[in-house]
């Protein structure tokens, strides 16, 4: 089964900033046009996780965007969110799937071809591979990969890589010439003065970098091709 992967994955944070909780950012993020919102919170409870997962998949459910939350399954559950992204060290890929069903989404976490096509063979939607660029946003990135490590996954995978660690809207499109079905932002929308326009100029700059699609043929090319 495919499960339709965003292009524009924005996770929501409230540590690197005060200024806006999960709901308001992803309310924001979506008002700019992101297609996901992946909710992370590691220092909340279990049940003020899932209160929190909860707001953000009525925000998501109203205009047709996916919530993915991260690490946790339960909480995804709970939320009846549209799936989880799990790392390295978190639940087994393939286990996930078993207890999520076939119809919602699971992302993986990679910083290798290796690490990348394991996630595949478990089962995963697609790969979040990273850091592409130097970050702050997590403590224990691993050193940057840069676009050749980026293309040599793309080209190693049958399912899409959206890059994270590092993007900005000026990397946007050497990500996507790279061979990225997308990007996932934590700073470049959390810190942002205007987190809604940050999205939107995000959103313009994956569009612009896309291969245009072929008009249909028309119907008089149908009669006399």
């Amino acid at each position: 089964m495919l499960r339709r992967v965003g292009r524009l994955h924005v996770l929501t944070d409230a540590t690197l900033q005060d200024r806006f909780g999960h709901e308001e950012l992803a309310r924001l993020a979506i008002a700019g046009g992101a297609d996901t919102i992946q909710f992370r919170e590691k220092r909340a409870s279990t049940r003020d996780q899932i209160r929190l997962a909860r707001a953000l998949g009525e925000v998501c459910r109203r205009v047709g965007a996916a919530l993915i939350v991260n690490d946790r399954i339960d909480v995804a559950l709970a939320a009846d969110a549209a799936g989880v992204h799990l790392g390295q060290t978190d639940f087994p890929i393939a286990l996930a799937r078993r207890l999520l069903g076939p119809d919602r989404i699971i992302g993986g976490s990679a910083s290798s071809l290796a690490q990348a096509q394991e996630a595949m063979w478990a089962g995963a939607d697609y790969v979040g591979l990273g850091a592409i660029y130097a970050t702050a946003s997590k403590a224990d990135a691993s050193a940057p990969l840069g676009p050749e490590t980026l293309r040599a996954v793309a080209q190693g995978i049958e399912i899409p890589v959206i890059a994270i660690g590092g993007i900005d809207r000026t990397r946007v499109a050497e990500v996507m010439a790279a061979g990225a079905h997308g990007v996932a932002v934590i700073q470049a929308v959390a810190l942002a003065p205007d987190p809604q326009a940050a999205t939107a100029a995000l959103l313009e700059a994956i569009r612009a970098a896309l291969p245009p699609v072929a008009a249909p043929p028309t119907g008089e090319s149908q009669h006399h091709g």
